[in-house]
This record gives C-alpha cells, sequence and structure tokens, in this order.
C-alpha cells in the first residue's frame, strides 16, 4: 500500500509541476506583451548584486541567495524605472523558505534618505513594548495603520505630508521603501501586469507628491 502512496505523491507533484510552470509561462507571455506596448522589453536572465547597485534598499539586503529575473526597464513619469522578480532564502536546509516579491524602482533623479512604509501588523505591538518605536504623525489615522521608520524624521515629515498621507490610506496594500535616490514599492509574490500597474502608479505618485521645495533642498546636497 505505502508504494502506491508514493507512487500517488509523485504523481500529483508532478501534475502540480506542470501546472504551476504553465501558469509562470503564461504570466511571462502576458508580461513580454504587456511590457511591449509600452516600447519596454523583459529580460529573463537572473542576475545578482541587486544590493549592491541599490545600496539604500533595505529589501534587497534581506536573507541570501538572492537574485532578480524577468527585469523590464523603461520610463515612467519620465524617470528611468525597473521592474523585477526578486527573490531571496531565509533559513537553511529543511528550515529555508524562498520569498519571492514583485518590485518596481523608480529612479528619483535626486538624493533621498531611505525611510520605510509599510502597513502595520501585530508584532509591531510587541516592538512598541520593547522601545522599537515608529514614526508618529498628527493623523491618528495613518499612525495606526502605517509604520513608519527613518533615521531623519525631518525627512519622513517632510515627504508624508497631508497630501501623501491621503493618499497611501486608499492605496494598494504594498511596501515602500527610499533608498538614497530611488522609490521602491513591492509585493509579496511576483505580478502579473495588472500588480505591476498598481506598483507603477504608487510609485509615481509618491514621487509627484515629494514637495518642490524639498525636492531643491535635495539637489542641493552633495550625492
Amino acid at each position: 500500500m505505502a508504494p502506491v502512496f508514493v507512487l500517488l505523491s509523485i504523481a500529483a507533484l508532478g501534475v502540480l509541476g506542470v501546472f504551476l510552470w504553465r501558469k509562470e509561462q503564461a504570466r511571462l507571455a502576458a508580461l513580454r506583451e504587456w511590457a511591449a506596448g509600452r516600447g519596454w522589453s523583459l529580460d529573463r536572465d537572473r542576475s545578482k548584486g541587486w544590493e549592491k547597485r541599490f545600496p539604500g534598499l533595505k529589501v534587497l539586503d534581506r536573507g541570501h541567495s538572492r537574485s532578480g529575473g524577468n527585469v523590464i526597464a523603461g520610463q515612467a513619469g519620465g524617470r528611468p524605472t525597473t521592474l523585477l522578480d526578486y527573490r531571496y532564502t531565509t533559513g537553511h536546509g529543511k528550515n529555508q523558505h524562498t520569498h519571492r516579491i514583485g518590485m518596481v524602482i523608480l529612479n528619483c533623479g535626486f538624493p533621498v534618505i531611505p525611510l520605510h512604509i509599510r502597513r502595520e501588523h501585530a508584532f509591531d505591538k510587541v516592538g512598541e513594548f520593547l522601545g522599537a518605536d515608529d514614526i508618529d504623525f498628527e493623523s491618528a489615522e495613518f499612525s495606526r495603520r502605517f509604520f513608519v521608520k527613518s533615521s531623519d524624521r525631518k525627512w519622513a515629515y517632510d515627504v508624508i505630508h497631508v497630501q501623501t498621507m491621503e493618499y497611501l490610506l486608499g492605496a494598494p496594500r504594498v511596501e515602500i521603501e527610499f533608498g538614497f535616490g530611488e522609490i521602491a514599492v513591492f509585493r509579496q509574490g511576483f505580478c502579473d501586469a495588472d500588480r505591476y500597474e498598481e506598483l507603477l502608479e504608487v510609485a509615481s505618485t509618491l514621487y509627484r507628491l515629494i514637495p518642490d521645495y524639498v525636492v531643491e533642498q535635495m539637489k542641493g546636497k552633495p550625492s
């Protein structure tokens, strides 16, 4: 009986593997068509060292065995923009887990200061108890729903003003990081065209919402 069960399990895994492979091929074909419609192209080669290309983005420094693939490069709102499937691994052996992220990285064209914005979760309350508090804002609703972290509180307050808070409260559930010269917007799981459209919209809107006086101040800073 045991060998039959094993054979059935192997067959089931094989069927699942084929299904997932076909689903992934369909996603890539649709992405390639979507990118071509924008005048962009998709590069399927996987590459490492993304944390060195964008050293201000902590998301690219998570775990080990990191790589980015299915890279799409183009212009969004007049700014150079990169879209990619990013993966990294945590743990080792039987306890290892591969994390998959769909990401948009928009080049600002001027220096920015690292800033992390994401939705609050239950563990943040534990962190607050232990003294790892995030930045709070005048909007009690925004502070309750979002975790914000930066080494420069003034920068956080300059960038996350009233209009930005209003936008983020109604925006898709994504994670956001400002690096040293870019804005990254990402989510768990690789993206299809619709999800990339959402990430692009969030990145472009955040870029537009940076006040002009802040842009001028940052342009005056040394690179």
